[in-house]
């Protein structure tokens, strides 16, 4: 997980209690699986006993990080900040402790400090010791000057430091940690902290995570995989890693999970003995949904994966709600039944033509001869009606044509 790590942090690292912090901007509302890497490094700092903070950058997060982007982001309002702050503290909970007495984890916001810093006061204060021409040798601002950089945008490395100098002072921090992107800003809050109280900091990045493939990580066809159930489904959630390479699995279960180097190799053993059974993908998709979801909300993933391209059970359908049902299915053909319909009983071939989901009665009537016609995962006859006591908790019945070709009557 360390890409750059700057000489003398281990020392420190192994001297005492350290303190280290880790930036997010509250450009969203929710984390996406792309902060998990800084945040798994958090995690592991605190489970080797030192104290992490997380910096919410209420303050920043109004200007945007001009690292290795081709263009500049859009501003938010002081109340939309707010809001994506008290939402990405209540995600961070899942993952930190924050009630330890002896190193519990805090969460910072920089417009604490921020909010009153006049701007004179700013650039007297903090820019004189920090040069134009160092600023200028920094990778992230020199990728961008050929594309042009506001000065918003460029005052960002001095945004970032000052912040480190900060919590060096009120906190004791003396680590700051990110992906390898933040390198130029880490380090400038170094030589800031250097320059201004004659001071030790220090600086330790991890990889930005890529797919084997090259794609980035962390996004499908529908955008970001998000921590918010209500942005990415617990099911989706679930997929994106049940559905990672062998190649990307091997290497994230490192990154992601908190299992132990003998159970991931363990895992490898297994794995390379049967690759169809995806044990690696398994293992690393039961950590981490388990952790950031819940172990109920794991455990409907895998009944719903089951249904999907298992056998699966009319039980197992009951115990899904309308959302992981609708996420799950998502795609497949839908129809709008009147419950009026269903209470008084309906004949499924005379539904099927009615609602188009068969072109024909001929049609569902030779798929049913042919044994190949399911109602909610179990086989029916050409007798086939549908009552109430076929409409599912969530609201719907499900036909399934085949092994792959689904139905969804919605009963409204």
């Amino acid at each position: 997980m360390i890409h750059d790590i700057m000489p003398g942090t281990e020392d420190q690292l192994n001297k005492e209690v350290t303190t280290a912090y880790v930036g997010i901007d509250p450009t969203a509302d929710s984390l996406h699986i792309g902060h998990l890497v800084s945040i798994m490094l958090l995690k592991h700092l605190q489970m080797a006993g030192h104290k992490p903070i997380a910096l919410v950058g209420g303050a920043t997060g109004m200007i945007g990080d001009p690292s290795f982007k081709a263009a500049e982001r859009k501003l938010l309002t002081v109340e939309e900040v707010q809001h994506n702050v008290s939402c990405i503290r209540q995600q961070l909970a899942k993952f930190l402790d924050f009630d330890s007495p002896v190193n519990g984890a805090e969460i910072c916001n920089n417009y604490d400090w921020m909010k009153d810093y006049l701007f004179l006061d700013f650039i007297r204060d903090v820019g004189k010791h920090i040069t134009v021409n160092y600023m200028m040798t920094k990778d992230s601002v020199k990728k961008r000057l050929e594309t042009g950089l506001s000065f918003t945008e460029f005052s960002y490395q001095l945004l970032q430091a000052y912040d480190y100098l900060t919590l060096y002072r009120t906190k004791g921090c003396r680590l700051q940690m990110g992906g390898s992107d933040q390198w130029g800003n880490i380090t400038t809050g170094t030589e800031l902290i250097r320059r201004m109280e004659g001071g030790e900091a220090y600086a330790l990045t991890c990889p930005l995570i890529t797919k084997a493939d090259g794609t980035k990580f962390g996004k499908t066809e529908g955008g970001n995989v998000w921590l918010d159930p209500a942005k990415t489904s617990p099911y989706k959630f679930y997929q994106f890693w049940l559905n990672c390479s062998d190649v990307d699995a091997a290497r994230y279960i490192r990154i992601f999970t908190l299992l132990s180097r003998e159970e991931i190799e363990e895992c490898e053993r297994q794995h390379a003995e049967a690759p169809e059974r995806r044990i690696l993908q398994r293992a690393l998709a039961k950590d981490i949904t388990c952790r950031v979801h819940s172990q109920r909300d794991y455990d409907i993933a895998v009944s719903a994966s089951e249904l999907l391209f298992g056998k699966g059970t009319t039980e197992q359908l009951n115990s899904l709600d309308r959302a992981t049902i609708l996420s799950v299915f998502e795609g497949v053909p839908q129809f709008t039944v009147a419950r009026s319909t269903i209470e008084q009983g309906v004949s499924l071939i005379d539904l099927a033509a009615e609602t188009g989901m068969f072109a024909s009665k001929g049609e569902i009537r030779r798929e049913l001869k042919q044994n190949s016609i399911s109602v909610n995962k179990a086989k029916v006859g050409e007798d086939c009606r549908l009552t109430a006591a076929d409409v599912l908790s969530c609201g719907s019945i499900l036909v399934q044509k085949g092994k792959k070709s689904y139905y969804l009557l919605n009963v409204e």
